[in-house]
């Protein structure tokens, strides 16, 4: 009993240390995590350079072998302590944490597998946990929430924009097709339509007619008009969320592994367990 009562015990200070960041211990833990995520990073950065590779290759390898047990261990430990491994494993972070591991693993099997690494880059994204301020988790839940508020009407203006692309493409296929070679078909009309509705303008197709150039013209005019719409569409629905907003923690749910609960807040707001 005492034995239980002390691995539950253990686990639950593991899981607070590397799970909560509101804590001394939390916080410290995630700031040198960081700081490893980082130097991980670097060293595979600088070891791709063939002068730093020849040099320092079997020196820059042990030390990237070192980050990657490191990472592993923390894993591990992540999913000892979570009463929930299954859901940190899919969840957002899960897969963040386990794609910054496996690179080097595949490293063996695969040739190809070392350049991979460069995914570690992506857990940075825990800065935001690390610094666990209201203000950023509070922004960036906003973000969310006005991304998938505008999905809809982002979507519909994308189908709008599929059909224009379409309906321009066949236009200038048949201004300058029989006098362009540039123009042989329609999907490199589309193509063109699209780089140059996005004000790309990549050059390596263009009109020689002059029928053709004043669409161009009309086209690029249009491309401005067009790129302000998900702008206006996304700051819309910032505009709602911000009014809507209120101010979060970084406590994490014991069993569903969620975070950003109000301030306030005696339950999770996900799945109702108290905090």
């Amino acid at each position: 009993m005492d034995k239980q009562r002390f691995a539950d015990g253990l686990r639950e200070r593991i899981r607070v240390i590397i799970f909560e960041a509101d804590t001394p211990a939390g916080r410290l833990f995630d700031l040198v995590l960081l700081c490893c995520i980082v130097a991980s990073i670097l060293v595979v950065a600088v070891e791709s350079i063939p002068t730093y590779q020849q040099r320092y290759g079997d020196v820059l390898l042990a030390i990237e072998w070192g980050f990657t047990a490191l990472f592993t261990l923390e894993y591990l430990l992540r999913l000892f302590s979570t009463p929930r491994p299954v859901r940190y494993m899919t969840s957002f972070f899960g897969v963040i944490d386990l794609l910054a591991i496996l690179p080097a693993y595949l490293g063996i099997l695969l040739s190809g597998g070392h350049g991979f690494m460069i995914v570690r880059a992506l857990r940075i994204l825990r800065i935001f946990r690390i610094l666990k301020l209201g203000h950023f988790l509070k922004e960036g839940r906003q973000l969310m929430l006005a991304l998938r508020a505008s999905f809809t009407k982002i979507s519909i203006f994308l189908l709008f924009i599929l059909i224009l692309v379409t309906i321009l493409g066949g236009i200038m296929y048949l201004v300058e097709g029989g006098v362009n070679e540039r123009f042989n078909s329609i999907p490199i009309s589309i193509y063109w339509a699209i780089v140059t509705l996005t004000t790309v303008g990549y050059g390596d197709i263009t009109p020689i007619t002059p029928l053709g150039q004043f669409l161009s013209a009309l086209v690029m005019i249009l491309g401005y008009a067009i790129i302000a719409v998900p702008t206006g569409i996304v700051t819309g629905e910032l505009i709602n969320q911000s009014r809507q907003a209120a101010a979060i923690t970084t406590r994490t749910c014991k069993h569903c592994t969620r975070e950003g609960h109000d301030v306030d807040a005696r339950f999770c707001k996900f799945c109702g367990t108290g905090l």
